[in-house]
């Protein structure tokens, strides 16, 4: 028993998670705390040194057709964003492509203003935040990758969120 209930985690952690027509996997050192109705993964991050709280990085995968335009959640990302003196944050927006799928990605940090939640009234803010986020346009839908915390972790972790996104792929090949 305990032999084939090792055999069966280990190869569990080989194989990539997948939605919509999309597989990837992990970075090494991250790990999933599980799904929700809207969630398709969640990575929680520790925090780097100098940083209190650590990150989060969400796949979203809403159905098809659903959860809006690539242009919109763009633009409602960078709005979450304020740089001092209260103007909107610059953010580095590209259109690249991983394993033939249109990618859209998002670099944006400063204030942030985004951390309410759908059923909040106020939203919370915080300091020196920054989002890595992409739009992955796959064969079953959009599919929303939102990594967001404090800028330290963020940083220390951006080689990590690249590695995320590189390994997207079709999941019929």
């Amino acid at each position: 028993m305990w032999c084939s209930l090792v055999v069966l985690v280990c190869s569990v952690a080989l194989f990539a998670e997948s939605i919509a027509g999309l597989k990837w996997t992990l970075p090494v050192g991250w790990h999933s705390s599980g799904a929700t109705s809207m969630r398709a993964a969640t990575y929680p991050v520790t925090p780097a040194p100098g940083d209190r709280e650590g990150a989060e990085c969400v796949v979203y995968f809403f159905g098809a057709g659903q959860g809006g335009g690539v242009q919109a959640n763009i633009e409602r990302w960078q709005g979450q964003f304020k740089s001092p003196g209260g103007k909107a944050a610059a953010a580095q927006v590209k259109q690249v492509s991983v394993h033939g799928l249109p990618v859209t990605t998002i670099d944006v940090s400063g204030q942030y203003s985004g951390m309410g939640g759908p059923t909040s009234t106020v939203p919370v803010v915080v300091n020196d935040y920054r989002l890595l986020g992409a739009i992955i346009e796959g064969p079953g839908g959009n599919v929303f990758i939102k990594f967001t915390g404090p800028a330290k972790t963020m940083a220390a972790n951006k080689p990590k969120f690249q590695q995320l996104l590189d390994s997207f792929e079709n999941s019929s090949k």
